[in-house]
């Protein structure tokens, strides 16, 4: 089946069968590699709507059986003779206002429903000139005058002059996303000390605003804090502004324009924001900026990143830090899935005892609410105001009727009897009344825990043998949530879970997934909006041997777009494509995965994600260039996940001897003695601590010091940072160790007490190493947790470590000769270390 297509076929299709061989495999969820033959045997009318007509000859058992399928579709090939008749569409000249539509073929008429640039040619043709040149993707369907339901989808390129000749002289300046319009200009701008951020005079609350986050994020990045005004801009000064008169750029399009001054325009608060995201990433790279013009905007509405809390806890700095990062490279969806549960197999087979979390105060059921890690009602909402400061949509979701392991055990009663406890009895009244009285809490009164318009219900992988049932679920939870306001968005499974039931497609958000849970066609055929997840794509599950650890960047770059869902390419400019998003998913619970871990993993992927959801067409440079290039480009003023140290590609080395006071070393009961060398740092307990001016250092580091533990007291900490800490007794272990993510990890090493050790620790994205005196005493690279379900499963541990440098102190003893550097030393460097300093 051609994606995209409209306008019906007929198709037959023969598959032969024979009764008393053994059939193939449904295959896995997940398979991108699933056979012609499997789809057609298996998921036939997965294909097809409700409405498709299936003609099925059967002939006698025991002999073989043809099925014919004799298939009317709401779509047909794009290349038809129909579609190709369909001419060109004339270039516009400088003085058109509207594109000239092509004529239809007789009996037919042309309907404009897209472009994948609607500020220079929206869904009526009207033409808004851009700065230069450019080519632009419509998507029309060619309607039947005698039968509606007779579509054909195709698309038509043209390109509309701009308002300049040429480019202009200078080619446009690095960003992610890169500036979908930009017109050159000779020279260069230098932001200097008197540099102010200025505000138009008149209605300016929009602007002041963005003009105070913008204030503390310039003095982060050049270390001065510029005064805010409102009046006329002078040269040098950052003006911003809410009175753009180009309306076509939509919310979220901004001018960006640096002559002897900069200044960022917009007529929404999102825009101007992007605005001065696009500032600080330049800033990022350099001080000088190119001058020039960008008329910049997005292709897709929705540009997201869902993240699992439910099988692993995130701090809600984290979450916090996320929303800015996000932020920065214009991604404004942050889709938090609260609720999750471990598979039974890896927890002794037994539901009691498999993981499972949901990660908010929850009023009406105490027990719900996650022990080891939740957020209150207050934090979460305000969450949610950071996250709108910072133009982010939150989409909190609540998955139910499977993943529901937290509320059966909340509930029991409502605990599926057959399919198992992480399914809901949707046969059961009471589990319809508990699901809507968790919703309830969150998006109802005056000032509900959801603020935002959107919530996501879930309904994912539920049991395919009822899918009557788990369709009226759907059907009823989207209508409860609309009730109080709220738009609904939910996983795609109308495929999976074909039935007689409606669910209510207007209005309604799908998250595509598997296309053999939810055809994008079909939905796109009910009326769903799709939100572009696909998981053979864009699925991230650390460490768990299947999806992608890491998302492969290259492809991703040369080859997907939103438009593109499994196997399945939709035309440029379609509207029913709003936008994409990917995913982490913590699946395997308990497997050491930190914080740090899955930054690693997605921070790469954001960048190159982030230009393809803000527009689907060619960046202007390759794979290879975007790659290195990104690297340039940080996490944004104010956060530093990574816990970097140096500028990328610059070698960093710091050392504190201790041999002095030094001002940017903060002594709290602790004091200066004599050391390893000369002075050292001694400390006499708990309370007894010393601020260094670093918080951490992140992948690729090594750390090396001298240490004189004089008592090995379990749980002494000897370094800390609000995300992990170094301990000289690990516990009741008696081992030297670290904690970071609620894991507790210890070497096989006990620190000898009052004794001059040297202790160097070398840490990467795979694992941690110790090295005694020297010596490599142990490394954590290759250990794995051992299951014991049936087939003995074996599962990689993360046992990493983003080594804390923030607090030196809370044991008794010395500690002399810190080093850090931001590369891991080898072997032998390390052991000259040693020998130099022994």
């Amino acid at each position: 089946m051609c994606a995209g297509a409209a306008g019906p076929t007929t198709r037959a299709i023969f598959i032969i069968i024979r009764p008393c061989c053994k059939l193939p495999p449904i295959p896995k969820k997940g398979s991108i590699r699933t056979t012609l033959l499997r789809s057609a045997s298996w998921r036939s009318r997965s294909l097809f709507s409700e409405n498709d007509m299936l003609k099925i000859k059967r002939i006698k058992c025991g002999l073989t059986v043809s099925l014919l399928l004799s298939i009317t579709t709401g779509y047909a090939q794009t290349d038809s003779v129909l579609v190709k008749s369909v001419p060109e569409i004339r270039t516009p000249t400088v003085t058109d206002r509207t594109i000239h539509m092509p004529e239809a073929p007789a009996g037919y008429r042309l309907l404009l429903k897209g472009s994948d640039h609607v500020p220079i040619v929206d869904s009526t043709g009207r033409i808004s000139r851009p700065l230069v040149a450019t080519k632009v993707n419509l998507y029309f369907q060619l309607v039947s005058n005698t039968v509606d339901t007779l579509r054909y989808d195709l698309t038509r390129a043209v390109t509309v002059p701009g308002k300049h000749a040429d480019a202009g002289s200078s080619e446009a300046p690095f960003v992610i996303p890169a500036l979908r319009e930009w017109y050159g200009a000779p020279g260069s701008l230098e932001l200097r000390p008197q540099t102010r951020i200025v505000v138009s005079s008149k209605n300016n609350v929009v602007a002041m605003a963005v003009a105070k986050i913008l204030k503390d994020e310039l003095a982060a990045v050049l270390g001065r804090s510029p005064q805010i005004v409102a009046g006329a801009p002078a040269k040098g000064d950052i003006y911003l502004t809410t009175a753009e008169a180009d309306r076509a750029i939509g919310q979220e399009g901004y001018y960006f324009t640096v002559t002897d001054k900069v200044a960022i325009s917009a007529s929404h608060y999102q825009g101007l924001f992007w605005g001065t995201r696009t500032l600080l990433q330049l800033l990022d790279q350099s001080n000088m900026l190119p001058r020039g013009t960008a008329r910049d905007y997005p292709e897709f509405k929705v540009r997201g990143f869902v993240l699992d809390v439910g099988r692993k806890f995130f701090r809600l700095q984290f979450l916090k830090d996320y929303v800015k990062l996000m932020s920065y490279y214009k991604m404004n969806d942050f889709h938090i899935h609260l609720n999750d549960n471990g598979f039974k197999k890896y927890f002794n087979d037994k539901w009691e005892e498999t993981y499972s979390a949901f990660r908010l105060e929850n009023s009406m059921y105490p027990g719900l609410t996650a022990k080891d890690g939740s957020y209150t009602k207050q934090e979460f909402k305000d969450l949610q105001d950071l996250a709108a400061r910072y133009a982010v949509r939150i989409i909190p979701e609540i998955d139910a009727p499977a993943h529901s392991l937290a509320f059966t055990k909340a509930v029991p009663e409502i605990a599926s009897k057959i399919y198992g406890m992480d399914h809901l009895d949707l046969h059961n009244p009471l589990t319809l009344t508990t699901m809507k009285n968790i919703f309830k809490e969150y998006i109802s009164g005056p000032n509900p825990v959801f603020k935002g318009e959107e919530v996501h219900i879930g309904t994912d992988e539920y049991a395919k043998k009822d899918a009557e049932v788990f369709r009226a679920y759907t059907d009823e939870m989207i209508r409860f949530v609309e009730q109080f306001g709220k738009k609904a968005r939910l996983w795609g499974a109308l495929t999976h879970a074909q039935g007689k039931t409606p669910v209510k497609a207007a209005g309604v958000t799908m998250n595509t997934w598997y296309n053999g849970y939810a055809n994008p066609v079909h939905m796109k055929k009910l009326g769903y909006q799709q939100i572009s997840t696909p998981d053979g794509w864009l699925y991230i599950v650390p460490l768990a041997g299947y999806y992608y650890d890491y998302l492969n960047l290259k492809n991703i770059y040369n080859r997907w777009t939103p438009y593109r869902i499994g196997n399945v390419v939709f035309p440029q400019g379609d509207p029913t494509i709003i936008g994409g998003a990917f995913a982490v998913w913590n699946d395997i619970a308990g497997n050491g995965i930190s914080e740090k871990d899955v930054h690693d993993r997605v921070f790469p992927a954001l960048q190159t994600l982030a230009q393809k959801m803000w527009s689907s067409g060619a960046a202007g440079q390759t794979f290879e260039q975007f790659d290195a290039r990104r690297k340039l480009i940080g996490e944004g003023p104010q956060v530093n996940i990574r816990g970097t140290i140096a500028k990328p590609g610059q070698p960093y080395t710091r050392r504190f001897s201790f041999d002095a006071s030094e001002a940017k070393v903060l002594l709290n009961g602790a004091r200066l003695t004599a050391g390893h060398t000369k002075n050292a740092l001694s400390f006499t307990g708990a309370r007894s601590f010393a601020q260094l001016p670093l918080a951490e250092v992140g992948y690729d580091y090594t750390v090396s010091f001298w240490i004189n533990p004089a008592q090995n007291v379990e749980n002494a900490v000897v370094f800390s940072s609000p995300n992990a800490s170094i301990k000289l007794k690990q516990l009741k272990t008696g081992k030297l160790g670290f904690s970071r993510d609620g894991y507790d990890i210890s070497f096989d090493y006990t620190l000898p007490e009052n004794a001059w050790t040297m202790i160097s620790v070398s840490g990467t994205s795979k694992g941690t190493k110790l090295y005694v005196n020297g010596a490599l005493r142990q490394s954590l690279y290759d250990n794995w947790i051992q299951y014991n379900d049936k087939d003995k499963t074996r599962m990689r541990k993360s046992e990493t470590l983003v080594f804390p440098l923030q607090t030196i102190g809370g044991f008794s003893g010395k500690l002399d000769e810190l080093q850090v550097w931001n590369r891991v030393l080898t072997g032998r460097e390390v052991q000259q270390l040693f020998d130099r300093e022994k």
